[in-house]
């Protein structure tokens, strides 16, 4: 794991620990919700830098970085998202993935029924978020490799997000016009495709699809 600092909302830094390899994220105790916005932008553009390396999946043994016990699968609710990571017994902390840790910060979220008919005529095929597999739409919004429900970048969230940025920027700094629910619509809309490997047979082959968080995310981060 490779540690890194981020911006903490009060004053000073928060450092994580991350996988860039495993797309995942150590937080110590009380990490995750002392992140600044800028500090979680500033983990959209680390996410989003790495998407081009083929996932490795999580060892089927996890151990805590302070006390090497064996890491507890947990399942848990955040606000109305549901979350799975793996976390110390002794309180250490837990150790997330990249996905788990948007869901975890309601920027991401599941499709709902109209988005799914729409996405079944204008897209077709998406990419799995979580392991990077090719999802036929029209047959099932769940991923067929790891069985990850498909989400999408939650506009609302991100509009927030930018705006308590801008709050916490000089005055004078120029103001962010994107606008999140227009990259959406284009997504949606089949405007933009990208190739990504995805694990099929032991090998890595490329794939066009739509990612509905990574490639949201690849737009955003380029706007501010």
């Amino acid at each position: 794991m490779r540690r890194q600092a981020f911006g903490r909302k009060s004053a000073g830094t928060v450092d994580l620990d991350l996988c860039f390899d495993c797309k995942a994220i150590w937080f110590d105790a009380f990490e995750s919700p002392a992140l600044s916005a800028a500090a979680v932008l500033d983990l959209f553009r680390e996410i989003e830098a790495q998407q081009a390396r083929p996932p490795r999946p999580l060892g089927e043994i996890l151990r805590c970085v302070a006390c090497r016990d064996r890491l507890v699968l947990t399942h848990d609710i955040q606000r109305t998202n549901r979350i799975v990571y793996y976390r110390c017994p002794e309180g250490h902390g837990r150790l997330t993935t990249f996905v788990q840790f948007l869901r975890e910060k309601q920027f991401i979220r599941s499709l709902t029924p109209a988005e799914i008919e729409r996405l079944k005529v204008t897209v077709q095929q998406v990419r799995c978020s979580s392991c990077g597999g090719p999802v036929d739409i029209a047959r099932d919004p769940v991923c067929p490799y790891c069985h990850a429900p498909i989400a999408i970048l939650d506009a609302d969230a991100v509009r927030k997000a930018l705006a308590e940025l801008q709050q916490d920027r000089l005055p004078e700094a120029p103001k962010s016009a994107v606008d999140p629910s227009r990259i959406l619509e284009a997504l949606t809309a089949g405007e933009r495709s990208s190739p990504t490997p995805f694990q099929a047979g032991g090998l890595w082959k490329p794939v066009e699809a739509v990612d509905l968080v990574h490639d949201a995310l690849a737009l955003l981060t380029r706007a501010f």
